[in-house]
């Protein structure tokens, strides 16, 4: 009798078993869909890159031009690059500012990793920036972690999911902080936009920074987190037309614990701009110039890999 006792609860045991093991397989598959698996939409998908544009067509990168570890100074562009060291001993902030000032907008360019449009496709943004022939670059709003947002690159339309407060760049070298729930791709194009950036929040508009970042929150591997804490940051400011302002800084690290949404605000501000607007930043934070890298991403001078940039030719 105690051994067909027995019998069933060992069977009951292995059905537990197998069901548990099913469903962590099927968990784990999906959170590896979601953040790991690529999910390629477009291959070359950016018609008018280096990549697939004949050489002949990029004059931009092969005018006179003077420049050194900081500068670059041409008939068609202008970008100076300064490092900022401030905070308290107990509380240091480096960050670095670039001043770029641009005779044709055009020359403010996006660029995806492995030129494929598409989820958890990435690449370095100094990989991309060199594939591009950039002189200059910053990671963009890691477009490939989400499905939603309005994505316009380079005068071409690849998302049209409004979901958030966007910022547009426009073909006359200005730039604005919009409400993507309220217009469309289409629309945003009739008006002359060329390239959408969708992470956030805006920093600085009508010249004043913006202070009421108490809600804000972005999406994460584990659900929505807090992003108001001293982070690595990176950011694009605007002075005047094709007069731009990029700001990144380093953090979690002992030379720099980065700053709060509040700091890097104020520092648009500082700086001049009229508007300002957050992009991805953390371990993606990255600004590179004439082919190295110019901050020290993670804090240890390792980059993550991004699904796009923003870069100048």
């Amino acid at each position: 009798m105690e051994v067909q006792k027995v019998q069933p609860r060992k069977k009951k045991i292995v059905m537990i078993i197998t069901l548990s093991v099913l469903v962590l397989g099927i968990i784990l598959y999906q959170l590896a869909n979601r953040y790991l698996i690529k999910h390629v939409e477009m291959t070359n998908a950016l018609s008018n890159t280096p990549s697939t544009v004949q050489s002949t067509e990029l004059s931009t990168t092969e005018e006179d031009y003077n420049a050194d570890d900081w500068s670059y100074t041409s008939d068609t562009k202008s970008i100076q690059i300064k490092k900022v060291e401030a905070g308290t001993s107990a509380n240091p902030i480096v960050y670095y500012v670039a001043d770029v000032e641009l005779k044709v907008a055009s020359s403010l360019k996006s660029a995806f990793a492995n030129n494929q449009f598409g989820n958890n496709i990435t690449e370095n943004t100094s990989v991309i920036a060199s594939e591009n022939n950039a002189i200059f670059a910053i990671n963009g709003d890691y477009y490939g972690f989400r499905e939603d947002g309005i994505t316009i690159r380079n005068g071409e339309v690849f998302r049209d999911n409004p979901a958030r407060t966007g910022l547009a760049l426009y073909e006359g070298g200005s730039m604005k902080i919009y409400d993507e729930t309220e217009t469309s791709a289409d629309e945003l194009l009739e008006q002359g936009v060329t390239q959408t950036l969708s992470f956030g929040p805006p920093l600085v508009e009508n010249s004043t920074a913006i202070t009421n970042f108490g809600n804000v929150s972005i999406d994460s591997n584990f659900g929505n987190r807090s992003i108001e804490n001293s982070n690595p940051r990176t950011g694009i400011g605007i002075i005047s037309p094709n007069h731009y302002v990029f700001v990144v800084v380093d953090g979690r690290s002992e030379e720099s614990d980065g700053m709060t949404l509040t700091e890097f605000a104020q520092v648009f501000e500082d700086l001049g701009c009229t508007e300002a607007y957050n992009l991805d930043g953390g371990g993606s934070s990255t600004m590179y110039f004439m082919g190295r890298v110019v901050n020290n991403p993670q804090g240890k001078g390792q980059e993550r890999g991004v699904s796009d940039i923003l870069y100048i030719n």
